[in-house]
């Protein structure tokens, strides 16, 4: 089994708070989440995307897959991704991240070990743009089913790598590489910042 050959983009969730459903999300009139794979599919040999629509992925060459435990959250995608994933560890990425650095990411990479690495924010745990491994499949399984669905909390109790806040900011100053766009605002400010930066 190769350690690091998959990546897992979950493209689930709601989106009650943008209004519209996120993994459609668009970027100068392109699919955010066709940047996002783009951008990944040199560094992976497999990417997986976890959607609750996978009719609207009919034709990629990416796998597509659906929640095995429904209605759990990010959780959920990420239990469906490691399942299918044929390597050790998988990098799990959000559909509505924008600011990929792939140079963090190689980064994590060497520093992976045991069930995962993530990023750690002073308390906070950015679960995504993260390594997780296959092994914490019944960890997420058990964890679910308590009803308890917060991803943080199940890290805390995991044997997981965490790089601190400090050591993250040399590669991302602002922490723009954990950007989500979760509304209306985000996108917008977004698109005006990208515009800008296309400008100077």
């Amino acid at each position: 089994m190769k350690l690091f050959g998959t990546c897992i983009i979950l493209a689930g969730g709601k989106s009650s708070r943008m209004g519209f459903d996120k993994q459609f999300l668009k970027v100068d009139k392109r699919r955010l989440m066709y940047s996002i794979i783009q951008k990944l599919e040199d560094e992976f040999d497999e990417i997986i995307i976890v959607t609750n629509k996978p009719q609207h992925y009919i034709g990629l060459s990416q796998k597509i897959t659906m929640d095995i435990l429904k209605e759990k959250g990010p959780l959920g995608g990420i239990h469906a991704g490691l399942k299918l994933a044929k390597s050790q560890y998988s990098f799990v990425i959000a559909c509505d991240m924008p600011n990929i650095n792939l140079e963090y990411m190689r980064y994590m990479r060497l520093n992976t070990s045991a069930m995962g690495c993530t990023t750690r924010f002073g308390n906070w745990i950015e679960p995504f743009g993260s390594f997780y491994s296959k092994e914490i499949v019944p960890d997420i399984e058990s964890y679910l089913k308590t009803e308890k669905r917060s991803i943080n909390h199940l890290l805390m109790d995991l044997d997981i790598n965490y790089i601190e806040e400090k050591k993250a900011r040399e590669f991302s100053p602002n922490w723009d590489m954990f950007l989500n766009l979760n509304t209306q605002d985000d996108l917008e400010n977004f698109l005006n910042n990208t515009q800008r930066e296309s400008c100077s």
